[in-house]
């Protein structure tokens, strides 16, 4: 008998590759998504889909569910910055209303997608799970409270929290806001990637690998609640040089209005307990540069996360 999973925010940049994967390993899959981003329900016959808000959760039955995967979210700063409200009403409450849901079906498990930055700027060159969380944006505060939130719960459900990386790599739904995405697009449309500043770091995970982290906390019982996953920590400017190494294109530096984000992450505890990336950067833009070539990979307004939020916002 296949497993029945919950996934919140399954129509998004990671949820649509997920959901397919979860039917192809033998899954029935449950999808909460409001599909603000575009109709990116998969149809199938081991699929639920409903165009709900995660404050809606209470209309869903949850019998027989086996776990959760919760994805459901404002994706990054700029786009929580629009309305710090709504992800705050998302995450936060929405996750409060998900939890007495998931343990009132006596679902036995949730792996939350929360963030590497909730730690902040870190002066130690290895961040890793035990280090104090200083979250320095709305974005990153939201992620901290939520986890918290899930944390209180531990006793009543199998926790897992993974505090990804920005990921990168091709997904049906496209995000063009996320770094090595974005600059690979630039390089590809336009033969040119503009940075700002170019110091600060960014650790990136490939969205295959990501998923496969799902995959592998929901098959294993793992008692520890807390992953970092991301495995490579470079600079915006060795992305770009990256980016150019695979598609002449120039790379031009603004020096003003640097963004002082800079995140490192150690994902070393995740690999101890035999978790194994497949995939890195150079991957991602590869298989960027393979799909666009192939028309596979189109610019689409959705794609440009924020400025299609913000036209969402003023309609509603």
């Amino acid at each position: 008998m296949r497993k029945k999973i919950l996934v919140t925010g399954g129509s998004g940049y990671k949820g649509v590759k997920l959901i397919k994967r979860l039917v192809d390993e033998g899954y029935d899959v449950i999808n909460l998504d409001l599909n603000y981003f575009g109709n990116y329900f998969i149809n199938s016959s081991h699929i639920k889909n409903y165009k709900l808000d995660i404050l809606q959760i209470q209309k869903l039955n949850l019998k027989n569910v086996y776990a959760c995967i919760h994805l459901a979210c404002i994706a990054n700063d700029p786009m929580v910055d629009l309305n710090p409200s709504l992800s705050w009403e998302t995450s936060a409450l929405g996750t409060k209303l998900l939890m007495d849901h998931l343990i009132k079906y006596n679902v036995k498990k949730i792996i939350y997608a929360s963030s590497g930055s909730v730690y902040g700027i870190k002066k130690e060159k290895r961040v890793t799970e035990d280090l104090e969380l200083k979250p320095i944006s709305t974005y990153n505060k939201v992620k901290m409270v939520t986890e918290r939130t899930i944390l209180s719960y531990k006793n009543d459900i199998n926790v897992v929290i993974l505090r990804p990386a920005t990921v990168c790599g091709f997904a049906p739904r496209m995000r063009l806001d996320v770094t090595v995405n974005m600059l690979t697009f630039q390089a590809l449309k336009n033969g040119k990637m503009t940075i700002f500043g170019g110091a600060q770091k960014r650790p990136n995970v490939h969205i295959d690998d990501i998923i496969n982290a799902y995959l592998f906390f929901l098959k294993k019982n793992i008692k520890d609640n807390i992953f970092n996953i991301g495995f490579e920590n470079l600079s915006i400017l060795k992305i770009a040089q990256m980016v150019s190494s695979e598609i002449p294109s120039d790379i031009k530096i603004i020096k003003k209005f640097v963004d002082v984000r800079s995140y490192n992450l150690d994902s070393s505890k995740l690999l101890k307990h035999g978790f194994k990336p497949n995939k890195g950067i150079i991957d991602a833009i590869r298989e960027l540069k393979k799909f666009y070539a192939e028309k596979k990979f189109k610019d689409k307004p959705n794609f440009h996360s924020i400025s299609w939020l913000r036209e969402k916002l003023k309609k509603h």
